[in-house]
């Protein structure tokens, strides 16, 4: 191979889907033994720009790509996994890929499987050959020990610690003797730090036995300790290729923000009242994708504080936790008395409310008219829209008084629907979103969490949302603890935005602060 040639080369890259480009004109190489970090924000295209070259189903079922990729100066164009396996494309996805019921072994050397002759293989062929074990014992070992790291070959997946479990991943891909190049998206996110210092030292040793990395991460430190390049993406495009030695952490971040939010849009620090409303102590939850460890704040009476920071950090879990929708350990303190954990009710009675980020199927009854969506908590909590009969032994609903209710709301959130009986199955994801938030209203709380309260929505919706969340905050003095995936959004509205980082607080800043500052809270920095 000509050494001046780089192994792998994308040209002008380009992916649709359903009419959204996500992916525009990226180009870069990688040569033969070098480690290239990529870096994005949630949505940059950093997933799909790998399952283009990992040949992943998703991208043919959606009308293919643009552009060119090049292994060795040769086009190529790989059909399906295999193709790019074939190729020497190695890629170990964020979510594991392992089977449960097989040993680490069996994992490792799954289809890599090494045989040996029997005496039926004369009389039925090749599928008679059975397994050497031994043999297959000592490859998987060996991958192991490339990793430097010792795990039990024996071992069942499903009884490994998640660390384990990713170094098996790995392991699996180097053991393929034509492994040219690795993708590895997100490797350091379930390990510990020993354990990732034991990884980068693996990819550094491999590095220098001539395989290139593709090294995705959002930890910038790991990036600059590990990488000889970085290109960072940017909404759909690779906006800055640089040496790891002509940059630094801070141009890194502030590469991946790239916008500034001008002060006018940010809400700033507006004199609060000083007492402290919600203090949060030592929160754990155990929710399945956004796990919290050990998440501590205070949120002030009067206040909107917002809740940041990438996907699967845990910042999901904590309203979620909070309100017992997911187990929950530690201590809230609400209005100087103890919140009871585990207990939705207890919180709703409480005076709290929440709007979950999953609308369609925690926070609405689909198949309900819109006026008993917007009612049917405040139904159930404080007897509101109830007539009572011979001393309550009789309670029936208050027809008129919830239709008026869900008028009002209709008008104020203009929602688009046919009127209070029209189901909520019916509406769009922006309007089922504002019915959401009538229900909470409803409540007349005195803490609102809201969780994701513009996703999926457009933007002349997100913008009703965002008004009306600022209008009952400022007029009825609701306290809003808002979590979103979006740090603009966040900054426009909040008073102070705290970033959660593998499932704990990285740190509190004041909305204006800038944007640099949020991407290095949850790069881990």
């Amino acid at each position: 191979m000509d050494k001046a040639r780089p192994l792998l080369e994308l040209k002008n890259i380009t992916k649709d889907f359903s009419g959204t480009r996500v992916l525009e004109d990226v180009s870069f190489s990688v040569d033969a033994g070098e480690i290239v970090g990529l870096v994005g924000e949630n949505g940059a295209g950093k997933t799909t720009l790998m399952s283009i070259l990992f040949g992943m189903p998703v991208i043919g079922e959606t009308g293919g790509y643009g552009g060119t990729i090049l292994i060795d100066g040769k086009p190529v164009q790989f059909s399906s996994p295999f193709a790019a396996l074939d190729a020497g494309i190695g890629m170990v996805h964020q979510e594991f890929s392992l089977i449960p019921g097989f040993t680490t072994t069996e994992n490792i050397m799954l289809n890599c499987e090494i045989t040996r002759p029997s005496l039926l293989e004369a009389v039925f062929g090749s599928r008679m050959r059975t397994l050497d074990r031994p043999a297959m014992k000592e490859t998987a070992q060996s991958a192991i020990g490339r990793l430097g790291l010792s795990i039990d070959s024996d071992m069942l997946v499903s009884e490994m610690p998640v660390g384990y479990k990713q170094f098996t991943e790995i392991a699996r891909e180097i053991t393929r003797e034509s492994v040219r190049l690795l993708v590895l998206d997100e490797p350091t996110a379930v390990l510990t730090e020993t354990e990732a210092e034991i990884l980068l030292d693996s990819l550094r040793k491999l590095s220098q036995d001539g395989i290139s990395v593709v090294f995705i991460s959002h930890r910038l430190h790991e990036v600059m300790d590990l990488c000889h390049r970085v290109i960072t993406l940017r909404d759909g495009r690779a906006i800055r290729d640089v040496l790891i030695q002509d940059t630094n952490i801070e141009q890194i971040a502030a590469s991946l923000v790239g916008r500034e939010v001008s002060q006018s849009s940010s809400s700033g620090m507006r004199s609060l009242p000083s007492p402290i409303v919600l203090e949060v102590e030592h929160l754990q939850v155990d929710m399945p994708g956004e796990t919290v460890r050990d998440v501590c704040f205070s949120v002030r009476e009067g206040e909107i504080f917002g809740i940041g920071g990438l996907a699967g950090q845990g910042k999901l879990g904590v309203s979620n936790g909070i309100m017992g929708l997911y187990p929950a350990a530690g201590s809230v303190v609400f209005k100087g008395k103890p919140l009871t954990l585990n207990s939705p009710r207890h919180a709703l009675n409480a005076g709290m409310a929440f709007v979950s980020e999953d609308r369609r199927g925690v926070g609405l009854l689909l198949d309900e008219s819109l006026e008993w969506n917007m009612t049917f908590t405040a139904m159930q909590t404080k007897n509101q829209f109830l007539h009572s009969f011979l001393g309550g032994l009789i309670r029936l609903r208050n027809e008129r008084a919830m239709e008026e209710l869900a008028k009002k709301y209709i008008d104020m959130l203009a929602i688009k629907c046919t009127g209070p009986k029209q189901r909520a199955r019916e509406l769009s994801g922006g309007n089922q979103q504002k019915v959401c938030l009538a229900k909470a209203f409803c409540l007349e709380p005195e803490l609102l969490f809201v969780s994701e309260p513009t996703r999926g929505i457009d933007v002349g919706a997100k913008e009703i949302v965002l008004d009306v969340l600022r209008k009952y905050n400022r007029e009825q003095g609701i306290t809003i603890v808002m979590v979103s995936s979006e740090l603009e959004e966040l900054r426009s509205i909040c008073d102070r935005v705290g970033i959660i980082s593998s499932g704990r607080m990285a740190g509190i800043l004041e909305a204006q602060a800038e944007p640099t500052q949020f991407a290095l809270l949850m790069s881990g920095d």
